[in-house]
């Protein structure tokens, strides 16, 4: 028994020891056996077990070669941490005519600590010109039946997941605003690129608003401000609610969510048919409203998924929607058809599914969901629907009147257990737009994540880009900065990284060759960046001040408004780290006239801990108009109670109207609210003040309840409609 007792406590040290030895070693920890398919400009990334030695990257250790085994004009790069090698594509990128390439790295490569690697590896690839397409039900069954794999040792990791993902509801973009912030005598959606409307929950033509409410769409006669009435109301059942709208001429297109009901369980629906029943989807409604008082529909668009965002560029409108199967059917019947589908009321009722060749997908993606882009012209009624269909996921969208731009969070080769501990890439995909066809153009992957579609840019057909890499949080690895220059083809051109470490971006806005960053931690620095030289991007000027702007504005060429929350500091006894506490709502305006030294000219503190504005997190709640003096926003004011830090006192809720000059600062003109009398103890959401805007002389105020009018200058009430 005891000679048993010995030989097993042997093989227990044993295995342990092995186990040790493995862990220990020095390897690279994203290697791979299968051969990759990729994109002609792929940056490749080897990430190590341990910092390396700066003398490993060495073109003799680490290299590419083709098909005929020559060796190519690649680009080493140690990355942040100095455990990740980059390996940039020869300049014009790899020919996709090659059969094969082949990555190689030596056992000369070394840790900073003088450890060998363990051994010399390859790692086999072939080009791909533009994305390929799923092509059978078999790829595609394929696809999904790899992301099962992986979610069945995520289980193992964390305890268990669901097997069916439901309908993801893509979280709306945080975003922001155009320099007019709307044009001649009619105010326009507050949007981020001049001619690329934005939909939104409330348009005006400048005679009628348009306002999408819960389930239904009212339109409104708004001139004259003293005699507004409901023209008339779209009214909805309980299976679709109205989200978003564009006005073009005299249509109106609404833009909502729309559930299927069915007639027998799902899993029955989908094992009798073998097809996944369409059960949520997008739907675009369009209408014919050159008689406001009684509204026509004219078709009918209705696409798988929901909503990510959607753009409108004078008569076409595109239409971003994200779907995740239900692919854990696959497990029942492998013949299940999860492809996404659609419909359109030109096409007839029938449900249409996306056929396999029409399926692209990002070669190392592994999401389990399709993108789809609905395009649709206003001006032919008749024309149907172009549709763009995508494996893989995209919640930031960014588009200028040529291109469309959208960023993919990418975990690499990153196990499970890793995400949300090690922070992933982003990839960017750029689709060229000729009119409704949206066509994939070229990939790139820039380190770290973007926070909203401000974090994005394209100016004189180059794309920029400002990502934070890493977690804020996280003090063994702190998080940096960074700012990306890509060229037309999204080649690296020039780029400033590691700034402002342990911090992350609060906003960001593009003006020309002029770039203005905001990161938090403890205090707020505004960077200001001078991309004049695509190549050479530079830090010209830092001011770090209390607080931090959610949102940035630009004024004119020489000031900014920044907008967001006032902060305090509150040391902890026994802490090394300060608390930090928020206050009021905090407007700033910058004065950028010397870059290299900006500075905070004035600001306005409203309220105190728990003051807030949609404008923190939604750019289309401004109504800004520099030539009528308007800085307007909705806004909920709480004072700080003297009995704790904790306790809050509700004061106000509506919108506050402010001038402002680059002279005399900030000055509040008016408060408009729909409460009335005194205020009550708690905020009435039916009250909350949804947005502003004008037509000619007259300020409107919507809500769910009511519309308001008023006199621009006196401010004095001229009229009111409630629902």
């Amino acid at each position: 028994m005891k000679k048993w007792w010995i030989l097993g406590s042997l093989v227990f040290i044993s295995i342990v020891m092995l186990a040790f030895y493995s862990l220990s070693q020095f390897k690279v920890v994203n290697a791979w056996e299968e051969e990759q398919v990729v994109l002609p400009n792929k940056v490749w990334q080897l990430q190590f077990s341990d910092k390396l030695s700066e003398k490993s990257l060495d073109s003799d250790l680490i290299y590419v070669t083709n098909d005929q085994g020559e060796k190519l004009d690649t680009k080493l790069e140690l990355g942040d941490g100095r455990k990740t090698i980059y390996i940039h594509p020869p300049e014009k990128g790899y020919d996709s005519k090659a059969k094969q390439y082949t990555v190689h790295f030596k056992k000369g490569i070394k840790s900073a600590l003088g450890r060998e690697l363990n051994s010399a590896q390859t790692w086999k690839f072939v080009v791909k010109e533009t994305l390929p397409t799923v092509g059978s039900q078999e790829n595609l069954a394929s696809y999904f039946e790899k992301i099962l794999d992986e979610e069945k040792k995520q289980r193992g990791w964390f305890g268990g997941v669901k097997d069916s993902i439901s309908e993801d509801k893509a979280s709306e973009e945080s975003v922001a605003a155009d320099k007019s912030g709307g044009g001649g005598d009619v105010s326009e959606t507050n949007v981020q690129v001049q001619g690329v409307d934005e939909a939104d929950i409330v348009k005006t033509d400048g005679k009628s608003i348009f306002q999408a409410e819960y389930d239904k769409v009212r339109i409104i006669q708004a001139v004259p401000g003293a005699q507004m009435k409901v023209l008339s109301t779209i009214r909805y059942g309980q299976n679709f609610s109205p989200y978003q709208l564009f006005l073009q001429d005299d249509q109106l297109v609404v833009i909502g969510h729309q559930y299927n009901e069915l007639r027998k369980s799902y899993e029955d629906a989908a094992k009798d048919s073998l097809v996944a029943p369409m059960m949520q989807t997008t739907a675009v409604i369009v209408y014919d409203v050159k008689n406001p008082a009684d509204p026509k529909q004219v078709r009918e668009v209705k696409v798988e998924g929901s909503y990510v965002s959607a753009r409108k560029v004078e008569n076409l409108v595109y239409l971003v929607t994200q779907h995740y199967p239900d692919y854990w059917l696959l497990k029942e019947n492998r013949r299940i058809d999860i492809r996404p589908k659609f419909t359109d009321t030109v096409l007839g009722s029938e449900e249409k599914t996306v056929t396999y060749d029409d399926i692209h997908y990002f070669p190392e993606s592994r999401q389990p969901n399709y993108t789809m882009i609905a395009a649709l012209d206003l001006d032919q009624p008749k024309k149907e629907v172009a549709m763009t269909t995508y494996l893989g996921s995209g919640n930031q969208l960014y588009m200028s009147k040529d291109n469309l731009y959208l960023a993919v969070e990418n975990y690499g080769d990153m196990d499970f257990k890793e995400r949300g501990v090690l922070a992933p890439d982003t990839d960017v995909h750029k689709f060229e737009i000729k009119g409704m066809e949206v066509k994939y153009h070229s990939s790139a992957t820039v380190p770290g994540t973007v926070l909203n579609q401000f974090s994005m840019d394209e100016h004189n057909g180059y794309f920029r880009v400002v990502t934070t890499k890493g977690y804020a949080w996280d003090e063994k690895r702190p998080s940096s900065n960074h700012l990306y220059i890509l060229d037309k083809n999204l080649k690296e051109t020039g780029k400033i990284e590691e700034l402002a470490r342990g911090e992350r971006i609060y906003s960001a806005r593009f003006m020309g060759d002029r770039i203005y960053m905001v990161t938090f931690k403890e205090t707020d620095p505004l960077f200001v960046f001078d991309a004049s030289d695509p190549a050479n991007p530079k830090v010209l000027g830092e001011l770090k001040i209390p607080g931090f702007s959610n949102y940035l504005h630009p004024y004119d060429e020489n000031h900014i408004i920044g907008f967001g929350q006032d902060t305090k500091i509150v040391a902890e006894k026994g802490s090394t780290q300060p608390r930090i506490l928020t206050d009021g709502v905090k407007i700033s305006l910058f004065d950028v006239s010397d870059m290299s030294n900006p500075k905070e000219k004035f600001t306005e503190v409203i309220g105190g801990r728990g003051t807030y504005s949609p404008l923190n997190h939604d750019h289309k709640a401004l109504l800004f108009n520099k030539d009528k003096d308007i800085f307007a926003f909705p806004i909920s004011v709480y004072q700080n109670s003297d009995k704790n830090e904790y306790e809050q006192i509700f004061e106000y809720q509506g919108a506050y109207v402010y001038s402002i000059d680059p002279v005399a600062g900030f000055k509040l003109k008016s408060k408009v609210t729909h409460i009335n009398g005194d205020m009550p103890y708690y905020e009435d959401w039916e009250h909350q003040i949804q947005r502003l805007l004008y037509i000619g002389d007259t300020l409107y105020a919507v809500s769910a309840e009511k519309i308001t009018s008023h006199n621009i200058g006196s401010y004095e009430k001229v009229g009111e409609l409630e629902f």
